[in-house]
C-alpha cells in the first residue's frame, strides 16, 4: 500500500513544494480533511471510486473532487455512457488504487486506472488538502501543482439541468 512516503519521495523527485501535514486526529476517509485540518471543504480533495458496468465489462474508476461536491453516481454514469455505476467496495478501491480505501490519494495512481477530475477543482495558487493513504497524514499542496501533475481527464461532474423552458407548478392547499 503507498503511503505518506511514497507521495513525499515523488513529490520531492519531481521538485515540487509540499507539506505532509500530521493530523491532530486519525481520520477514516477524505470527507473528514476539512474539520481536521480546518479548512473549508472546498479546498479539500477526496477521491472517489465507482465500478462501472460498460461494454468492456466492469471496472473501477477514480474521481477527483473536492469534499464539498463529491460526485454521484448517476452523473458518471451518464457522463460515461456505462450501464451500471455503483460506489467501489473496500475491496476493489485497495486493489485499483493500491491505497487504503477513503484515503486515497489523486497522486500516484496506477496508469491503468481511468481518472476523471472535476472541473470545480481550481487551478490557483492556494494550498489544498488530500489524503495520503494514512490516518494520521494529510497532504498539503497548491492546486496548480497537484492538478499539473495528475494524468486524468478533467470533466464536468454537475448535475445536468432539464433543457426547455421552465414550468411553475401551483401547489393545492
Amino acid at each position: 500500500m503507498k503511503d505518506a512516503l511514497a507521495i513525499h519521495r515523488w513529490l520531492l523527485a519531481h521538485q515540487v513544494h509540499h507539506e505532509i501535514v500530521r493530523l491532530p486526529r486519525p481520520i477514516t476517509g477524505a470527507d473528514e480533511l476539512p474539520e481536521a485540518v480546518s479548512a473549508p471543504p472546498g479546498r479539500c480533495v477526496a477521491v472517489t471510486a465507482f465500478e462501472v458496468t460498460g461494454r468492456m465489462g466492469e471496472q473501477v474508476v477514480a474521481i477527483v473532487s473536492t469534499v464539498a461536491a463529491q460526485p454521484l453516481p448517476g452523473v458518471v454514469g451518464g457522463l460515461l455512457g456505462v450501464r451500471g455505476v455503483r460506489p467501489a467496495s473496500a475491496f476493489a478501491v485497495n486493489s485499483a488504487t493500491d491505497y487504503a480505501a477513503g484515503l486515497v490519494c489523486p497522486l500516484l495512481l496506477p496508469d491503468q486506472l481511468q481518472i476523471l477530475i472535476d472541473d470545480r477543482l481550481q487551478p490557483d495558487s492556494e494550498p489544498i488538502f488530500t489524503a495520503t493513504g494514512e490516518r494520521h497524514t494529510a497532504l498539503r499542496i497548491r492546486a496548480l501543482d497537484l492538478l499539473s501533475m495528475l494524468p486524468g481527464k478533467i470533466v464536468d461532474l454537475r448535475i445536468p439541468r432539464p433543457k426547455g423552458p421552465r414550468v411553475a407548478v401551483a401547489s393545492r392547499h
